[in-house]
């Protein structure tokens, strides 16, 4: 069993996420995407200004470059909230996968569960683009 990974979160992020689960109806809000999401923020060991986070941290609307540490598949995704989630290479932050990506730094490690049972060891290689180190606060 691994251990997750510390977290480095925005307070921003932090406030925009609670507002969204607090919007959803109390069926979706005991999803297990949901409560996944709420995990990671109560377990969140540092909250920062927007000006404060590390460039290599992924936050909302990040795009990062992660590696199957397995099979050595390359993945671009970007962290998104579920009304921008769809295009190819978009992850809602109520996916498995977002919750999971929320806060990791770059070299840090995740388990992701694919369907058929199976799960992907990905570990974060780059954070290619992070709105707070661009100045794109108003995503």
């Amino acid at each position: 069993m691994s251990t997750k990974p510390s977290l480095i979160l925005t307070r921003l992020d932090v406030q925009r996420l609670e507002r969204l689960i607090d919007s959803l109806d109390e069926k979706t809000q005991d999803s297990p995407g949901v409560l996944a999401l709420q995990d990671e923020l109560d377990r969140a060991e540092q909250v920062v200004g927007h000006e404060e986070v590390p460039a290599g941290v992924v936050t909302m609307n990040s795009r990062v470059h992660c590696r199957d540490e397995v099979s050595g598949k390359d993945y671009h995704l970007t962290l998104v909230y579920p009304k921008d989630a769809g295009p190819e290479g978009t992850v809602s932050i109520l996916a498995p996968i977002g919750s999971a990506l929320l806060g990791l730094s770059v070299g840090e490690q995740i388990d992701w569960p694919v369907p058929g049972g199976k799960t992907l060891k990905l570990k974060l290689l780059e954070v290619e683009y992070q709105p707070e180190a661009a100045g794109d606060y108003d995503l």
